[in-house]
């Protein structure tokens, strides 16, 4: 058995700084309670462009700008020692972490931001990075397209561990990727919520017969910062949830065992155990016995994808 921790808090948003220092408070706080992996949601650090779902799609220009240069600049470089802290904290407690983050390129063009998810092993090294395949709708204004080079299944301390962003779990080319790499913790990092969200995670515990852990955002108008430009008309109620969060964990098979968890903040402990994902298998193996190689593949480019390559 292995225990999870799923961080449901708001972070200082738009403050990258302020947003490491909750999360290695949470990581803490979370391992004294004997978790050994942490989960933080989509775009934890330092926040959520929620602005995308209220602003005029190719209108507010000026607006649009000054929102994007605040996220860009508060953006993590893989390359900088921005994440320190949060390694050193998975060292220190020994636990992996799962984290959303706004990414920013720093090897080519150094202003496009990725919708990234992290996975930082118990020992404090990165063991994966996947950026968000097809950000959704309003959010192609603000995120790149990600590539599948960390498209990945990754072995933990707690089990076979992969992750795929909010809509992304919509993707079911996407989610046969994990199934066929053997994932026994499927993590979904989200801004969605809701009854039709929570459905859809219990339909991809019963297809891939996983644990599936829905780590939600979690927003209230109060934690809007003060200086957000045009916050009286964007976000004039300040009790208002932006977002609830939901976050839950569901047992292979479908049954929500932890959560959801609503309008409440904290963090959603829960215990899993590895071992019952093969049992549920026995029945329905979507990549292994039920599945019909010799009519159906599926081809997953995994190779970096850049529009400069330099010899």
């Amino acid at each position: 058995m292995s225990k999870l921790a799923i961080v449901q808090k708001a972070p200082a948003f738009l403050d990258k700084q302020k947003t490491i220092d909750i999360a290695v408070t949470t990581v803490e706080e979370a391992a004294a309670n004997g978790a050994e992996l942490v989960v933080f949601t989509e775009a934890f650090i330092p926040g959520y462009p929620t602005w995308v779902w209220r602003l005029r799609p190719g209108g507010d220009w000026n607006l649009s700008e000054e929102l994007h240069e605040r996220l860009l600049n508060n953006a993590i470089d893989m390359e900088s020692d921005d994440l320190e802290p949060l390694y050193k904290a998975a060292k220190r407690h020994n636990v992996t972490i799962i984290c959303g983050i706004e990414e920013r390129d720093s090897k080519l063009s150094q202003s496009t931001i990725y919708n990234t998810v992290i996975v930082i092993g118990s020992d404090g090294t990165l063991l994966n990075k996947h950026r968000k395949l097809m950000p959704t709708n309003p959010e192609r204004m603000v995120w790149g397209f990600g590539d599948a080079s960390g498209l990945k299944v990754v072995d933990t301390a707690v089990g076979r561990v992969g992750t795929l962003l909010c809509w992304e779990n919509y993707m079911p080319l996407a989610r046969y990727a994990l199934y066929s790499q053997g994932v026994e913790i499927y993590i979904a990092p989200t801004y969605d919520s809701g009854e039709n969200w929570i459905g859809t995670l219990q339909h991809v515990a019963r297809e891939g017969c996983c644990w599936v852990v829905g780590c939600g955002n979690l927003m209230k108008g109060s934690d809007i910062p003060k200086d957000f430009p045009e916050k009286d008309a964007l976000y004039p109620d300040a009790d208002e949830w932006v977002n609830p969060g939901d976050s839950l964990v569901i047992a292979p098979g479908g049954e929500i065992v932890a959560g959801p968890m609503r309008e409440e903040s904290g963090i959603l402990y829960c215990e899993v155990d590895s071992n019952k994902v093969g049992i549920a298998k026995r029945a329905l193996d979507v990549t292994g016995h039920y599945s019909r190689p010799d009519i159906f593949q599926l081809h997953v480019n995994t190779q970096p994808q850049s529009p400069t390559v330099f010899k």
